[in-house]
């Protein structure tokens, strides 16, 4: 019973209780071997059954907590005490260890009247023996009281150590859902950073061709030569979508970005927005460039290319202009148009349904810390600004 024993008691405590077991028996048996007592033969009898079916019982027993099994095991050990207690008043030392067996085994009620009753039994034994005295009385009690200390104090650790593993137990618990969560998080983030990148890319790409492919339509065979150009720029930005689409995939910065400054870049989008729309886009830089970082310098394009697509499906403008201005501490972004206009408290009604062009590039902006300004009326163009530190 060497598991059910042990609890509550520590390791420590588990040892301990074993050598004072075996210590107090072989003093039992050692002094019956030598002919002391009244009853010498019995008591070594009795004697060696107690510490064989101890031992016996911490070697081959598996029992979890209180059990029939423990319970006669407990009840077998304690009737041989008290026969041997009363052949031989030596005995009367194993009753130290009982109280701790009692309190470790049996539940609580059950454990302090074992006690009772075997404190009881020691001071009536040592008075039939003829020593009666103060200490035959206060020793058997206080060895009581000091047990069950010990073994109520053990038992409110263990429960403390429990509860204290359970509460481990539930934050280790909380972390997991915490970081689940977080992961779940950062899945979303990570889809409206794509949804941005392809609505900037992709989707604008095949709108272009879509708006080239009807232009060729429109043209067909009256205008042969028409026809073929505005192929072959709808060729031209399928390419440019593939390039796009691969730099996704990969993660790296837009192709239109590879080995180009950020006017490069621009320039180059200017240059195929208005090939491909036929609307006028022009291209302005004022102030001293500024090295940007890779995450800007892709954050300001890709705001340029939603400013740029918008006009082209849904300003009807002559002209667009692009300005990049750099100043001390800020880069500022701004598309203007001449286009129809539109009224934007009026949009922000009924963004919910549409408009994710606008929606994006301000994620984007306040990604990083920055802010975007729309100013637009019906019939008088729009402007789109976007600003942020150039520390960002």
């Amino acid at each position: 019973m060497a598991n059910t024993v042990s609890r509550p008691v520590s390791a420590g405590l588990r040892t301990g209780l074993h050598l004072l077991v075996v210590a107090l028996s072989v003093f039992v048996i050692l002094r019956a071997a030598f002919g002391v007592g009244r009853a010498p033969v019995p008591v070594l009898i009795l004697g060696i059954l107690f510490l064989g079916l101890y031992l016996a019982g911490i070697w081959w027993g598996r029992p979890e907590g209180y059990s029939v099994a423990v319970a006669a095991w407990l009840g077998t050990l304690t009737a041989l005490w008290a026969t041997l207690i009363w052949l031989s008043p030596d005995a009367a030392y194993l009753v130290f260890p009982l109280f701790f067996l009692y309190l470790a085994l049996l539940p609580r009620t059950g454990a302090l009247s074992a006690v009772a009753v075997s404190a009881v039994v020691s001071i009536l034994a040592i008075a039939v023996h003829g020593s009666f005295s103060i200490a035959g009385v206060v020793g058997p009690l206080i060895g009581a009281g000091i047990a069950v200390a010990i073994g109520l104090g053990y038992q409110g650790l263990v429960r403390e150590g429990e509860n204290r593993e359970r509460l481990i137990g539930e934050l280790m618990a909380a972390r997991e859902r915490l970081a689940a969560t977080e992961r779940e998080a950062g899945k979303l983030a990570e889809r409206e950073r794509l949804a941005r990148d392809i609505h900037d890319t992709v989707a604008q790409g095949l709108s272009s061709i879509q708006l080239l492919l009807h232009a060729a339509e429109r043209e067909g065979s009256a205008q042969p030569e028409r026809a073929m150009t505005h192929v072959r720029r709808a060729r031209e930005a399928a390419a440019l979508a593939l390039a796009e689409t691969r730099g996704l995939i990969d993660e790296l910065a837009p192709p239109a970005m590879t080995g180009a400054s950020l006017s490069e870049a621009l320039t180059r989008l200017a240059d195929t927005t208005a090939a491909q729309s036929g609307i006028a886009v022009n291209l302005h830089e004022s102030g001293e460039p500024s090295d940007l970082s890779t995450v800007v310098k892709t954050g300001l394009l890709r705001i340029a290319q939603g400013a740029l697509a918008n006009v082209v499906r849904h300003a009807r403008a002559g002209r667009a202009d692009v300005t990049l201005t750099y100043l001390n501490d800020e880069v500022i972004l701004d598309v203007v148009d001449d286009g129809v206009g539109f009224d934007p408290d009026a949009l922000a009604e009924r963004a919910a349904g549409g408009s994710f062009g606008l929606i994006a590039m301000r994620q984007r902006i306040a990604e990083l810390g920055g802010t975007l300004t729309v100013e637009s009326a019906p019939g008088e163009g729009t402007s789109v600004t976007a600003r942020f530190g150039e520390s960002e």
